[in-house]
This record gives C-alpha cells, sequence and structure tokens, in this order.
C-alpha cells in the first residue's frame, strides 16, 4: 500500500497520529487539495464566497478535490447524507493548532503554572470571509494514545469524523471543532496501546454533568469580579497576626440541596452573626460519589455541578468577600479513585498514578495515589491550587492527608511499600512537590494561605521552602486535638490523673503555625458529636462543652469548628441531611450558639487573643499544673502587652475566693462567663468582674478573688 493509501486507511480506522497532514487544504507546489473526512457520506462539496469544488470519494471516507492555480479561499462543507442533506460545516482540518509552542514548551518542562489556559475545552470567537467561525479549540495530555478522537453531543457521540492530532513528545492532542457552542457535552476516545477505544472526560474539564452523570461540559465564565477591594487589602494582610476562625462546612448537608446562588444570603447572615472570620467548604471539586464529602475527585478543574454552574460559585464566593469573610476551600491532592471514565489508566497505562501499587495505590481509601515524580503530574497538580486561587479567588486551600503523601510506607506493612533512592520512608517526590506548590501558590497571589492537614510530626510543614521546609502557611493541630478531647471525654472526677493531656500542647505550641480543629473527621463513623463526646447528664455536657470550648478559643493558634457544633448538635454529623435547625427552638442549644458568636466577637476584638499566636511572648501559664482542682490557668498578651486572664475549670464544682494571680492592678472586666444564664448555664460568675489586691500569688505581684463557675470559664480583661 502507497503512502497516501496507508494514511487514508489510517485515517478510516480512527489511528491516525496526524489528521491535519492529509485533511484540509493542502498546497503542493502551484497545485492545491481539499480533503474531508466524511464517512458514509453521499456527496462533499467545497463551497466559497464564488465558488464551489466537487470532492471525490478516494478510500475509507476520505473525500478529495485537486486544483490548480490560486489557492481558494474561506471555505465551508456541504455534506449530503442519505438522511440529511446539505449539513453545512467548517472543516476543523483547515485551521492552525490553537495550542502555542510555548504552551507546549512548558507543558513538557512542567512549568506551565496556568495549565488550564492551554489545555482543556476552550470557546473561541472568531469570524472569516463567510461569516461566524466560532468553536471550541479541545486539547488534551495522552502521551501513550495511538490516537485520540473528541466525542460529544454536537456530533452524536460519534468520533469518525473527529480525530486530533499528536503535538509530538509533549503527549498532547489538539483539534479544533468550529460550530460547537458553550454548554456542549463532550469526552475523548482514546486508543491504546494495546488497540483498544476507551472513553475519558477531560481531565481539564471547568465543568461537568451533574452527578451520576459524567460527561465534561464545554464552559465560558462571563462572570465579573467585584471584590477588588477585599483582595487588595487580602493582599497587605499578615495571616499570622491576624485573627482566623474558621466555620467548616459541607454545602449539601448545611441547609439541603440548594444551588451556590440560593445558599449565599442564608449563610452570610449565619456566619455574621457567628463572628466568624472564614469559612472553609469541604471539597467542591467535582466528584461522583457524593458519600465521599467531595474526598475522591475526579474533576480537579471542575467545581460540582451539583449546586449550581462555576460562576455560580463564583458569586457565592464574591458575597462572601463583600461581607468581609474569607474562603477556605479542601484540596485533595493525595490520591483520586479508579474509575474508568476519569483518571484512573488515563490513556490506557498508569499515567497520573504510579504504575507500580507499592507506589500507586492507596489501601485505605481505594484509590490511586499520584505519581509526584512525573513531570507534569506535578504540573498538573501544582497549577490546580493556582487555578483555584485565581479563578475562584479563594483565599486559602487546606490541603488534605498530607501525611499520606509525605511517607510512602503511609498504612503499609512491611513488603508492601517501596523506600526511596537512600532507603528511606520520605516521599521525596511528593516533598518536592508540596513545596513547589506552596511556592508557587504564594508567589502568585499575595495573602493567601496554604494549611496542611498533617498529622504527624514530619518537621517544618510551615517553614519556609528556603529554610527546608514543606512551605505551608499553618498546619492542623491534630495532637492537640486528640489529646484536648481525650482529655474532656473523662469524668470529671478523673481528670486530674490526666492533666498532661489538656496542656501538654504547650510543650509544642511554637514549633509550627497551627490551627486548632474539631473538624467533621471528629463527628463521624460513630465518634459521636461534639456534645455527645461529653461526659455527664444533658445539662453537664452542655457545660463541659461551652468550657471546651472557651478554652480552645483562647489556646494559641488560629480556630475551626466544623457546622453544627456551634448549637451543640448532639446527634453525629450524616451528608445525607440537614443539620438539626430546629434545636435553635430550645434554650440550652439557643444559648451554646451565643456563646460561640459572643467569643468569636470577643476574639477579633481582643489582638491579645490572636497577634502573638505562634510567639512565645503571647502566652505565660498563671497556673498550668493545677491538676487536683481541674484548673487552667494563663494570660494571652498582644504586641503592646495588653493582658487577658483566662481561668478554665473542668471541675464539676465551683470554686469561690479562688485567688488568681494577675501582672497589673486595677479593675479586671469579666468580658466573658461561660455559665452565664444567656448561654444555658447556672450564673455563677464576678458580677461583671474583679478588683486586685496587692496580694502576690501564682509569682506575680498582684491578685484577685474570684468566683470560677462549675465546668465554666471566666475571661479577664484589664479595664
Amino acid at each position: 500500500m502507497n503512502p497516501e493509501a496507508e494514511g487514508f486507511q489510517l485515517l478510516a480506522e480512527g489511528r491516525h497520529h496526524s489528521p491535519h497532514s492529509i485533511l484540509g487544504l493542502h498546497q503542493d507546489g502551484k497545485d492545491w487539495v481539499i480533503r474531508a473526512l466524511r464517512p458514509f457520506a453521499k456527496s462533499v462539496t467545497a463551497k466559497g464566497k464564488k465558488e464551489s469544488f466537487e470532492l471525490t470519494h478516494r478510500l475509507g471516507g476520505v473525500w478529495e478535490y485537486q486544483g490548480k492555480g490560486k489557492l481558494p479561499g474561506d471555505y465551508r462543507l456541504v455534506t449530503s447524507y442519505e438522511s440529511v442533506s446539505d449539513w453545512v460545516s467548517d472543516d476543523p482540518y483547515r485551521y492552525l493548532p490553537m495550542i502555542g509552542d510555548l504552551d507546549l514548551h512548558l507543558i513538557g518542562e512542567g512549568r506551565h503554572e496556568q495549565l488550564w489556559q492551554a489545555l482543556g475545552a476552550h470557546f473561541v470567537e472568531q469570524s472569516d470571509s463567510l461569516g461566524d467561525t466560532s468553536g471550541v479549540s479541545f486539547t488534551v495530555w495522552a502521551p501513550n494514545a495511538q490516537a485520540v478522537r473528541v466525542v460529544g453531543d454536537f456530533n452524536s457521540w460519534d468520533g469518525t469524523s473527529y480525530p486530533m492530532r499528536s503535538m509530538g513528545g509533549t503527549g498532547i492532542w489538539e483539534l479544533y471543532i468550529p460550530g460547537v457552542k458553550p454548554g456542549a457535552l463532550y469526552k475523548f476516545q482514546i486508543l491504546t496501546k494495546a488497540g483498544n477505544w476507551i472513553t475519558k472526560i477531560d481531565p481539564m474539564a471547568r465543568r461537568t454533568e451533574v452527578p451520576p452523570a459524567t460527561s465534561s461540559v464545554v464552559d465560558v465564565s462571563n462572570y465579573v469580579w467585584r471584590d477588588k477591594d477585599w483582595m487588595n487589602q487580602r493582599a497587605r494582610t499578615d495571616a499570622l497576626k491576624s485573627p482566623m476562625s474558621i466555620y467548616e462546612l459541607h454545602l449539601g448537608s448545611w441547609r439541603g440541596p440548594k444551588n451556590y446562588r440560593d445558599l449565599a444570603p442564608e449563610l452570610i447572615g449565619h456566619v455574621r452573626y457567628l463572628g466568624f472570620t472564614h469559612v472553609e467548604f469541604m471539597p467542591l471539586a467535582e466528584h461522583p460519589f457524593g458519600g465521599s464529602w467531595g474526598y475522591q475527585v475526579t474533576g480537579y478543574y471542575a467545581p460540582t455541578s451539583r449546586f449550581g454552574t462555576p460562576d455560580d460559585l463564583k458569586y457565592l464566593i464574591d458575597e462572601l468577600h463583600n461581607a468581609g469573610i474569607g474562603v477556605i476551600l479542601d484540596w485533595v491532592p493525595a490520591h483520586f479513585p479508579k474509575d474508568d471514565w476519569a483518571l484512573a489508566r488515563y490513556d490506557g497505562e498508569a499515567l497520573y498514578e504510579d504504575a507500580d501499587p507499592r507506589r500507586g495505590d492507596h489501601p485505605d481509601w481505594g484509590t490511586h495515589v499520584f505519581n509526584f515524580g512525573r513531570t507534569e503530574v506535578r504540573n498538573f497538580l501544582v497549577a490546580n491550587a493556582s487555578y483555584w486561587l485565581e479563578e475562584f479567588h479563594i483565599d486559602a486551600l487546606r490541603v488534605d492527608a498530607v501525611a499520606s503523601m509525605l511517607y510512602l510506607d503511609y498504612s503499609r506493612k512491611d513488603g508492601e511499600w517501596l523506600p526511596n533512592i537512600h532507603g528511606g520512608r520520605e516521599n521525596l517526590d511528593a516533598i518536592k512537590f508540596l513545596q513547589e506548590a506552596n511556592a508557587t501558590a504564594y508567589r502568585r497571589n499575595p495573602g493567601i494561605i496554604m494549611i496542611a492537614e498533617e498529622s504527624t510530626a514530619f518537621q517544618g510543614v510551615s517553614a519556609p521552602t528556603d529554610f527546608g521546609g514543606l512551605g505551608f502557611g499553618f498546619k492542623w493541630n491534630m495532637g492537640w486535638m486528640h489529646d484536648s478531647l481525650e482529655y474532656i471525654q473523662r469524668d470529671p472526677a478523673w481528670r486530674k490523673y490526666h492533666h498532661g493531656e489538656i496542656t501538654f500542647s504547650m510543650l509544642y505550641a511554637y514549633d509550627e503555625k497551627f490551627v486548632l480543629p474539631i473538624s467533621h473527621d471528629e463527628v463521624v463513623h460513630g465518634k459521636g458529636s461534639l456534645l455527645a463526646k461529653m461526659p455527664g447528664d444533658h445539662w453537664q455536657k452542655l457545660a463541659n462543652m461551652r468550657a471546651y470550648l472557651a478554652f480552645m478559643w483562647t489556646h494559641p493558634g488560629k480556630k475551626l469548628l466544623f457546622m453544627g457544633q456551634e448549637f451543640a448538635q448532639p446527634s453525629e454529623w450524616s451528608e445525607s441531611r440537614e443539620l438539626d435547625w430546629w434545636l435553635l427552638d430550645h434554650h440550652p442549644h439557643a444559648g451554646m450558639q451565643q456563646l460561640v458568636s459572643d467569643m468569636n466577637k470577643l476574639y477579633v476584638a481582643n489582638p491579645s487573643l490572636w497577634e502573638l499566636d505562634h510567639d512565645h511572648a503571647g502566652f505565660q501559664w498563671i497556673d498550668g499544673g493545677n491538676a487536683d482542682q481541674n484548673i487552667l490557668s494563663f494570660l494571652r498578651f498582644d504586641s503592646k502587652g495588653n493582658p487577658i486572664a483566662v481561668v478554665v475549670n473542668f471541675a464539676g464544682h465551683p470554686y469561690h475566693n479562688f485567688r488568681l494571680g494577675l501582672p497589673k492592678p486595677g479593675f479586671w472586666q469579666e468580658i466573658l462567663n461561660t455559665d452565664a444564664e444567656s448561654y444555658g448555664g447556672s450564673g455563677v460568675g464576678n458580677f461583671g468582674g474583679v478588683k486586685t489586691q496587692e496580694h502576690q500569688s501564682h509569682g506575680r505581684p498582684y491578685s484577685a478573688e474570684i468566683t470560677v463557675p462549675p465546668l465554666g470559664s471566666v475571661w479577664l480583661k484589664l479595664s
């Protein structure tokens, strides 16, 4: 078979890697030829502005017209079939690649920081002498593919006539299809090395169908942001020296299934009343299984369509910003599910994952682990972080399951993992990826925050990358969370024997930049709600919880509380139903919500509670060793030395005439008492405050006799 016939045959079989080299308009000396791929057509005509050319069928659906002299101008293909006559369409194969050489170069190097602008589906508005030629440029990375075709609702899901061209060693395939409109559904058909056709989503799709449907959707954003003031202020803000109180929520179960836009006023009203500075959304990237809560992502660049379009999500974020509320998004670069229509074995081979299951499979979650050592995969993830920060104005990313990335033996037994090149257990490629993702995000987006959910003692999680750290802004303090929850679940009668559990966190409080989390993970899978963890009867449970939250809000570190805990929901959280809002009709639960609101407002208004969170100068024990009385007492300071005294009583009875050492004389106002009747407490307190005496106590020159309520906390501020 001659080369020309062989090329026609490959086109007919859908296996040609460079269809543009045959199809479209080509010049050969003074001669020229127009070819079109139209299987099963009766006739094909290339129709220009003033002339037409009748194409002749050559082989396997390839039609051809050979001409001489001057090249024809713009043309359209008019095709007739048995059931359709005179179908007019532009010719995809007369266009040059829409992806540029610089894009290809950066992709090859793994340094394309705006990868979403080069790959995926992009609507291109243009025209020629015959009128509108707008369409969509499709670009996908599939280096192991023999051939790739575009299928969608615009071609009846038949990719025979839409083979893509290979862009060489980069593994990129490209095709511009005129006439495709925004909102079109599409996928890619990939011919594997084994000779099988598989159909896959677009990994770079910026929109998807509503699950369980899985098609990618051509998206065009028309959103105009209104948060310039917020973004400018953010860029000038030092997060370490700013208040941060985070309300974590699962969007689908907060108020039931509502769209992004309808949620905006309700969510803003609730968060503003509570006084939180930020909201944190559990993952909003597309995921097929709602029961994963978003942590098994298939569409890394697509906000879930369950709640609306990408522009709808932008509206929600914009509204939050204009209400003075920051937005944090859970990001899941550690692993991805094995769905055969998604990223797994994307082009028939292990691509995004490592081929060796000892590196490429996660035993706990039944998912694949990203191949962090592959340049293009690392680029995919690094750019994805920037995508959410830049395109959606996200203020912070909370990076999920960092520990699972750091260690090659994570959740693996001996013989189930491969050591690194030095024989160690650290995943050097993952460490490099995290450093690059953090450094890139901070460089490109002033004022953003990267937060690590990291549960081990790995050193330098929140240290700068140029000092060998991972480069995160903050780390979740899982040690504080586990120790404090262990302590608070104990009966008050036994707490004195476990006093170290509640104080131990101060031994390492400044090793990292910490966030104190009471997250969704602590109120699911049989763990019960925060209220349910508390000992005693219902009143005692509520009192314990109030005291615990007051301790949390005054402990060094930023704060995070999962939805429903603000009003002490007794039942465990379920993603399948909304929160028990009816509880707010009952005073004890409404009182808990009022306490959280008051604590947040006091927290934000008093720099002593946050300005030196990460500086030893911001905290002093008054008495951290009072185990017999189950009492903690300490001071918090701002940069000017202004103190707030905190006393937390984890005993089930009050203390009267309790002498508290204080650093300065005067009247110390009781700015918070968790036992106030308005919060559902018993009303034991200090009638607005206490006055110091020149009586040494706790190594300090002044002191005051105070009343400490049962299972309660008081905050005192020098007025």
